[in-house]
């Protein structure tokens, strides 16, 4: 795989990781759960704050793994709300990956799509709140 180079885009990431050897395989590519977790932990924070309280996966409605991810890679996720429901909360991810500082490139690795719905102390489903004016 050869990916296009890119730039991040000009906001703040959600989240930003370094790419560890704990997290690799034994070809130095992370694996795809590390990957998915991180994704999963990016997308819910948004949806954390707009459901105002806890929230919890219910689908991975799409994912894409367009380029590895090496050892020492720089990971930044960038996560945006994209649906509100009654409950639920649909969160797009795009994951770029920073590597190799002597020649430094940017490269999209990620994408994907994930619903959260919000839950009370019961953990039942409860209704998104409003957005404040």
């Amino acid at each position: 795989m050869s990916g296009q180079i890119v730039t991040l885009p000009n906001r703040e990431p959600t989240i930003r990781v370094a790419a560890m050897p704990s997290d690799a395989n034994y070809s130095g590519d992370m694996f795809g759960g590390w990957i998915m977790g991180q994704v999963d932990i990016a997308g819910s924070i948004p949806a954390l704050h707009r459901a105002k309280g806890r929230v919890v996966t219910v689908a991975v409605n799409s994912f894409v793994f367009k380029e590895p991810i090496f050892m020492g890679d720089i990971v930044s996720f960038y996560a945006e709300i994209i649906k509100v429901g009654t409950t639920s909360i649909t969160v797009d991810v795009q994951v770029y990956a920073q590597r190799d500082p002597a020649k430094p490139v940017c490269v999209k690795v990620t994408e994907a799509v994930l619903t959260y719905v919000a839950i009370g102390e019961d953990r039942k489903p409860r209704v998104v709140p409003s957005v404040d004016k």
